[in-house]
């Protein structure tokens, strides 16, 4: 399988060095309008070609994954479409304004080969362990609780993601990861939705071209469900000095099962000695007695990026779907309905009122 990559930035590199550990697939084209990211993105691969367009790029490969900024994104999309039909993965989030919505509905309709949203939160290990035993452990969810609590945006070219008019606001960009894990944990739809956020504390001292940043930093959002279930994030992006970035909690009547997954190892203190371990954590109501679980994953994939092994088994996963052997397991719907919660998220915080869905 020959891949191109579309966007060379850091996510970019994270994706090529997740291929290059499967087998059978290869980056063999990479396209970025900034030249040397273009060529730093080519040698990380090994000699791929740099092509001069999205269109030399798409009649070159079996495959494309888009990393490009999130504002490109369905523009991208479109003209794939319009010049061939091959599998797609493509980053999150899908697009970053409503009026994006009908034209991912009017791209899923027409296109014919697999798209993939890249909600690689599923698929961390601690993660995924807590998605496959939440029911067991709970009895039926009733709460979830989603808590990040990380770094900075880092910067990027452009510094495009400072903006909200070029992210969708951090409630897309950031969080629509966990806005599709709700979906999925909850096995329901969201049907409304009540947010308070704001910036706080990061970039406020920063200016682009004479204009500040004016990227949120931190908020609650609850979410309420079809099913009667509720779900609330926490999102703190100046809180780097954590032992664990995310914690995910689900509560049901017979108990609760937790997980706690750590941040990039490269931004954990070398003094400190080595990086936590992700941890899964089951807590029955009777008979009492949390019972925590290590999940070790292997360094080779922790070295390959910064998302805890994740971006490695959801390209294990595309790839089965590139070649016919498997399902798309995150589709443009899913992807959709994720980024349409965190606009809601976005209006009810910027107007103190609930959204209904």
């Amino acid at each position: 399988m020959k891949y191109g990559v579309v966007g060379c930035g850091m996510m970019g590199i994270e994706h090529i060095q997740n291929i290059a550990l499967l087998e059978g697939a290869d980056v063999t084209a990479v396209y970025d309008p900034v030249a040397d990211l273009a060529q730093h993105a080519a040698n990380i691969a090994g000699g791929a070609h740099i092509c001069e367009s999205l269109r030399d790029l798409v009649e070159r490969v079996d495959a494309v994954v888009i990393v490009s900024p999130n504002f490109v994104h369905v523009d991208q999309l479109m003209e794939i479409a319009t010049i061939r039909h091959i599998p797609i993965l493509c980053e999150k989030p899908l697009y970053t304004r409503a009026e994006g919505a009908p034209r991912i509905a009017d791209f899923a309709q027409r296109y014919t080969a697999p798209v993939w949203v890249a909600m690689e939160y599923r698929y961390m290990p601690p993660v995924a362990a807590l998605i496959e035993q939440v029911q067991a452990a709970t009895g039926g969810i009733n709460m979830l609780t989603i808590r990040e609590h990380r770094f900075p945006f880092l910067p990027k070219i452009g510094n495009w993601n400072r903006f909200n008019r070029y992210t969708g606001g951090t409630l897309v960009e950031k969080c629509c990861h966990f806005f599709d894990l709700m979906r999925l944990i909850m096995g329901s739809e969201a049907v409304s939705v009540m947010a308070s956020a704001g910036q706080s504390v990061n970039h406020t001292g920063e200016s682009y071209m004479g204009e500040v940043p004016d990227i949120w930093d931190n908020g609650y959002v609850i979410v309420n469900f079809e099913n009667g279930s509720r779900a609330m994030l926490e999102l703190c992006m100046f809180a780097e000095g954590s032992r664990f970035q995310e914690e995910i909690h689900a509560v049901g009547r017979e108990g609760k099962i937790e997980c706690h997954v750590p941040g990039p190892g490269r931004f954990w203190p070398s003094d400190l000695g080595d990086p936590p371990t992700a941890e899964l954590i089951i807590s029955p109501r009777s008979p009492k007695g949390p019972r925590l679980v290590e999940i070790p994953v292997d360094p080779k994939l922790l070295a390959a990026g910064d998302h805890n092994g994740s971006t490695f088994y959801q390209h294990e996963r595309f790839l089965r779907a590139a070649t016919g052997a498997g399902p798309v397991e995150v589709t443009l719907d899913d992807g959709a309905k994720a980024v349409a919660i965190g606009l809601a998220a976005q209006e009810s915080a910027a107007t103190g009122q609930a959204v209904l869905l």
